[in-house]
This record gives structure tokens, sequence and C-alpha cells, in this order.
């Protein structure tokens, strides 16, 4: 071997890559829920924004960009198309005329509690592949992960 270079770092195969192997799992959760969501119409974003605001109830548009893992650009350009299709419902807050505070409406709400069963129903093919307690330690890691300081 040439000294001249240095040694080639060792890198991790692609199947053992972390961010590759997220992207992998990622995708076999979300193939599913496309088939769900095509036939309803819907976005894989705007159903985590239903699924957040059912959640949640009226919340400022910071705090569903955060909690749907949306950029605040991208979220302001759905929200106008949801609020369009009446979907949910946006006012200034009272208090603060610079906040914009967001709900759902009865319509949206419809949409996910008529369609909840579908999204439970690939939840639990999943846990039945997994096992419930493996389901659980994965989303126990995948939760301990999002808090890491990287």
């Amino acid at each position: 071997m040439n000294s001249d270079f240095p040694a080639k770092p060792a890198i991790p195969s692609t199947s053992r890559s972390l961010p590759i192997s997220l992207l992998r799992a990622r995708e076999v959760v979300m193939q599913p829920i496309r088939d769900m969501l095509g036939e309803l119409g819907l976005t894989e974003q705007k159903w985590r924004i239903l699924r957040t605001l059912d959640e949640l109830g009226e919340v400022e548009q910071s705090t569903i960009a955060k909690e749907a893992c949306l950029l605040l650009p991208s979220l302001t350009r759905i929200l106008r198309g949801m609020e369009a299709d009446g979907l949910i419902s946006r006012q200034s807050d009272a208090t603060d005329k610079r906040r914009t505070l967001v709900q759902i409406t009865d319509k949206g709400r419809s949409i996910v509690r008529d369609n909840l069963h579908l999204a439970n129903e690939i939840a639990a093919r999943i846990e039945a592949h997994m096992g419930q307690e493996e389901a659980e330690r994965l989303l126990d890691l995948l939760e301990k992960l999002q808090t890491a300081k990287l």
C-alpha cells in the first residue's frame, strides 16, 4: 500500500447506514398510507396537518409546522388550499394580530374520523409483523433519537 495516500475511512454499507435505513423503513410504512390517501385525494402533508389539528385543536401555524414535520413556507401554501377546500379555518389571534390560529373544520374532522380505521389497520399490520413489544421499542428508540443533539 502506498503511504502517500491516507487510508480510506471505513464507511458502513448502505444496509447498515442509519439515514438510508430510516428512509427505506419510511417507504415501507408510507406506501400503504399513500395508497389510502390517494383514494381520498389527499397528500401526506394534508393528512399530517389534519391529524395534528384533530389531536391538538386550534393552534398556531408554527406548532403545526413542528408537529407535522413541515417547513413554515410550505405549510402556509398548503393551508391556503386546505382552507379553500373547507378542511381548515384560519383566523388572527384576538390578542396578537401577528399570530394566525388554525383549526380543523367539521369537514376535515370527518375525513380523519372516517378513515382512521384504515390508518389503524395499517399500523396493526406493522405491529403484527414486528410484534407489539418490538414496535413499541422502535417507537421509543425513534423518540429518543428525536431528542439527540447531534
